[in-house]
């Protein structure tokens, strides 16, 4: 009864924010001989050819009719409508040979007796996006959660897979999806309760998994699959989440506690080291370096939670790991200082060509979705050099993120636009360093937004499918699952 409550509370929240932006949106247009306005907003964007169609709305209020003109290397589709919506075939033979090249889009929309003329470029990089995204799609929560899902998407069209779902795991929670180096047949989740454990597939086989030995703080929680497949680097967390007290935040989430393990999937066997179990630190976020010879992870001072939580800055650390033996080394070099920058630093993820190490930046602690000052940022590993992606900034929380296998595209969840719900966005990235646009997961309707609410919860990029789905889930929900020690 309390779960029902909630949801319909969250759903009529949902819909008043939605509506009102809406809303402004359409205003902001009435009387003016300014640029159309589309949504989701595909103007001037680099992307990839492979991905799928853009499709899109004029989002102006009173607008009646529109037609619009796509030009590429001297060939041209017009569509009618105020919706534009691409049949798949007819986009990919469009785009078929676009890479490297531009398409001119031009517009010409009747709004209110009036007609706005627009016109704006689409680039067409030569560099494909990894073609499989999944990611958990689950209700903006206060302290709860229901019915959550993780879904595989394939975004060179709209076919969607439903990995695990709450059908099948007695609703129970589940943590985010990871793949391993981008790979289709590397990745792990969590399913927690009862019948829980880590869902692996490794090479394609499937197991079930409990990550949790005697003396660890908790199951495993965050973390990351080495590019040999043997290990997992992981975070045990104490987890605490609380409605706060400042009105621009929701809530805060935080740990009382935390510390660093390996996981051996050949011997099963957890690696606890004593010096990334420090009771005056909190250890978290770990992830494996491109080449698999480090671990990095956040790190910060302990303090007392909640009332010191917006002093708790965590610095971003690098120590060797021994890919025979699957220990973390002694020595620790510190990639980014917390205390010089003034904030936070949580979930880094190096680039597979190891030249990039992106990680999102907010004033204070590790769980920054609530977080509007949050952002990503990047350290060119070659020579240290920090670049802040503040031209990709949205006016809302910017954070998890995953990188394509060339190293070129990056995904990141953004709650830009309505501030409630997290949505995928892409981004291509040159050799220097430097981003475009950032443009929404296309979808087949132009209002499949309007009406979404679900976050799209840790976007992550793989070059193949998982294999995976429901009939995958609900057989290891029901197995034993392996112990570790």
């Amino acid at each position: 009864m309390r779960k029902t409550l909630y949801r319909i509370f969250s759903a009529v929240l949902a819909f008043t924010m939605l509506t009102s932006c809406y809303t402004e949106l359409s205003t902001s247009l009435a009387g003016s001989e300014g640029p159309a306005i589309i949504y989701p907003d595909y103007k001037e964007v680099t992307i990839p050819a492979n991905i799928a169609p853009l499709n899109y709305r004029y989002a102006m209020k009173g607008v009646r009719s529109a037609t619009t003109t796509f030009t590429l290397d001297g060939k041209s589709v017009t569509v009618h409508g105020t919706e534009v919506e691409w049949n798949l075939r007819r986009w990919k033979a469009f785009l078929e040979g676009a890479e490297g090249k531009t398409i001119d889009v031009k517009a010409s929309v009747k709004v209110d007796g009036r007609t706005i003329e627009d016109s704006w470029s689409i680039y067409v990089c030569d560099e494909p996006v990894d073609p499989y995204l999944t990611y958990r799609l689950i209700e903006p929560a206060f302290q709860m959660w229901d019915n959550v899902s993780i879904m595989e998407r394939n975004v060179e069209n709209f076919d969607e897979t439903v990995i695990s779902d709450y059908t099948v795991t007695d609703n129970s929670c589940m943590n985010c999806h990871i793949h391993g180096q981008q790979r289709g047949d590397l990745s792990i989740f969590y399913i927690r309760g009862e019948n829980g454990g880590a869902i692996l597939n490794r090479d394609g086989e499937i197991r079930k998994l409990t990550l949790k030995t005697p003396g660890m703080l908790s199951a495993t929680v965050y973390g990351e699959l080495h590019p040999s497949g043997r290990f997992g680097v992981f975070s045990t967390n104490i987890i605490i989440p609380g409605l706060h007290g400042m009105s621009r935040m929701r809530t805060e989430v935080y740990d009382t506690a935390s510390d660093l393990t390996v996981a051996d999937f050949d011997n099963n066997r957890m690696i606890n080291l004593p010096h990334t179990a420090r009771a005056d630190r909190f250890e978290t976020f770990p992830c494996f370096s491109a080449d698999g010879e480090s671990v990095i992870y956040c790190v910060a001072d302990t303090l007392p939670v909640p009332q010191d939580v917006d002093k708790l800055l965590y610095h971003l650390v690098q120590v060797p790991f021994d890919t025979q033996t699957g220990e973390m080394g002694t020595q620790v070099d510190t990639l980014w200082n917390a205390k010089q920058h003034n904030a936070s630093v949580c979930y880094p993820k190096a680039s597979p060509d190891g030249r990039w190490m992106m990680f999102t930046v907010a004033d204070y602690g590790t769980f920054p979705i609530n977080h509007n000052e949050s952002t990503l940022t990047m350290i060119d590993l070659q020579n240290g050099d920090i670049h802040e992606l503040s031209s990709i900034k949205g006016e809302n929380s910017d954070t998890f993120h995953s990188w394509s296998s060339d190293s070129h595209w990056f995904v990141f969840a953004s709650k830009r636009g309505d501030a409630q719900y997290s949505k995928a966005y892409f981004c291509h990235i040159d050799d220097e360093g430097n981003p475009t646009k950032p443009f929404l997961l296309p979808q087949k309707s132009s209002r499949f937004y309007d009406t979404n609410f679900h976050s799209f919860n840790v976007p992550d990029l793989a070059r193949e499918s998982t294999g995976m789905n429901k009939r995958t889930t609900r057989a290891m929900y029901k197995a034993e699952s392996e112990s570790f020690n």
